[in-house]
């Protein structure tokens, strides 16, 4: 049977699919569309810029208008931009349908992930339902690499576009008899100037940071975007501590809880993104294996996130709690990411790799699905579309801040093709601070929580005595 679950997991995971999947094409794609070296980027940075940006957006929207109202229309402008795609015959033509398909998957992404956390009880149901929709997260995104591959040998690079479209129209056509009506009754109020200036904020960082890998971190337009985007940020903050119905409430981070999830998951998704990048150059710039073959041995990391989330995060959560778990998954995470800071220029794959590759992954396994339930636990139901697009939002804006980081990193230290290990491994050791760090905001914001909790009930107790 079809369940909500099941709806909003193979969602997660044609996006995440999509947003990988297009890396292998490019070549083909710009031979074929005559895309201009500096036009190609976008095909990979308008999806991630729209999506990005409109998470935040999307998440509230879905909680005024109707989340599966919104998952309706999110999948059905998917469905229409992925054939938009696959029909291109223009570089315009293409990074515009791009940018929708972006939007559209912001709408899905919320959607699903607040249906879920609104749809079912906290406990070890709504552990188990979230714990496999960020299996399929992980899944989707490693899963791209080899999809990608497949499908531009055999069938050619517009497929990788058009198979989206079936998968759509299905899911479209479950959502009546699977998701029940959560339509809102009254007249809902939206932030628009919030919405703006938050989109507006989290496009110009996005921007910047795909133009800085690019251009260089000093050039102009870089700035000129990083700077808008603080501005932009300051602004939201303060039109929102006016508003009377902020698009972000602000109570939410007053729980120690959704801060240290919040905190821990933008760093965790500069490691998501970034590690299987490094992999893959590394595999390909000094193994010299194919793209193919690159794909195939990236596969241990989507099958060690499913296995160890299907049989192993559910448990450990309710044993340990949200914080021991998160803080278990980072650590382990740190030595993955330490494990393959010794990439070297004579390594190999079983040896250097592999390990790694496992490692990181099961630290991945453990710590986005507890970073999620800490970011969705004690949050009313008519605001699990902003946690949902708050957990999103920091995933993927911690996402491309890692990389531009990481890449920057890497890129200083290498120099030539000899080097170009020594500038991998040490974006893995700069990764493992990063995994480090989460794992002390995590210590910190939730110690602090217990001690204030027991002072508060040594108060009370002390008052009643009294």
């Amino acid at each position: 049977m079809i369940t909500v679950l099941t709806l909003a997991s193979a969602a997660q995971f044609v996006l995440q699919l999509d947003f990988s999947v297009v890396n292998v094409a490019l070549p083909t794609i710009q031979r074929q569309l005559a895309f201009a070296p500096a036009e190609l980027q976008w095909i990979v940075t308008g999806y991630a810029l729209t999506f990005g940006s409109l998470l935040l957006f999307g998440g509230r929207l879905g909680d005024l208008l109707g989340r599966r109202r919104l998952l309706a229309l999110g999948l059905g402008g998917f469905a229409i931009a992925s054939l938009t795609c696959g029909l291109s015959v223009s570089a315009p033509m293409l990074i515009g349908a791009r940018l929708v398909q972006g939007a559209a998957a912001a709408f899905v992404s919320t959607s699903a992930l607040a249906l879920l956390a609104a749809g079912t009880p906290e406990g070890p149901v709504r552990t188990r339902a979230l714990s496999l929709f960020q299996a399929a997260t992980a899944a989707g995104a490693s899963a791209g690499v080899v999809a990608g591959g497949v499908i531009v040998d055999f069938l050619g690079w517009r497929w990788i576009f058009l198979v989206n479209v079936p998968i759509a129209a299905a899911l479209l056509l479950l959502i009546p008899s699977v998701i029940p009506n959560d339509s809102s009754t009254g007249r809902p109020r939206l932030d628009v100037l919030g919405a703006v200036l938050a989109t507006a904020s989290a496009a110009a960082l996005i921007f910047g940071l795909s133009n800085g890998e690019q251009a260089g971190f000093v050039s102009v337009l870089t700035l000129v975007s990083l700077v808008a985007a603080v501005l932009l940020a300051l602004a939201f903050v303060a039109v929102e501590r006016r508003s009377s119905a902020p698009l972000l409430p602000f109570s939410y981070f007053r729980a120690p809880t959704h801060r240290a999830a919040i905190g821990a998951t933008a760093l965790v998704g500069a490691i998501t993104v970034s590690y299987p990048y490094f992999v893959s150059l590394y595999l390909q710039n000094v193994l010299r294996y194919s793209p193919l073959l690159t794909g195939l041995s990236l596969l241990p990391s989507p099958v060690t996130v499913i296995v160890v989330t299907v049989f192993a995060t559910r448990r450990l959560v309710d044993r340990l709690g949200v914080k021991w778990a998160l803080l278990l998954g980072l650590s382990v995470m740190a030595i993955g990411q330490l494990w393959l800071a010794q990439l070297n220029l004579s390594g190999g794959y079983l040896v250097n790799v592999l390990p790694g590759q496992v490692l990181t992954a099961t630290g991945v396994a453990l710590s986005l699905p507890a970073a999620s339930i800490g970011a969705t636990s004690g949050v009313n139901a008519s605001e699990q579309g902003v946690a949902s697009g708050l957990f999103n939002s920091a995933r993927q804006i911690g996402g491309a801040v890692g990389l531009a980081m990481l890449a920057t990193v890497a890129a200083a230290r290498t120099t030539e093709t000899a080097s170009l290990s020594a500038g991998y491994a040490l974006s893995y050791l700069v990764a493992s601070g990063f995994a480090l760090l989460a794992a002390l905001w995590v210590a910190s914001r939730l110690s602090h929580a217990v001690c204030q909790a027991e002072l508060a009930r040594k108060r009370e107790e002390e008052h009643r005595s009294g």
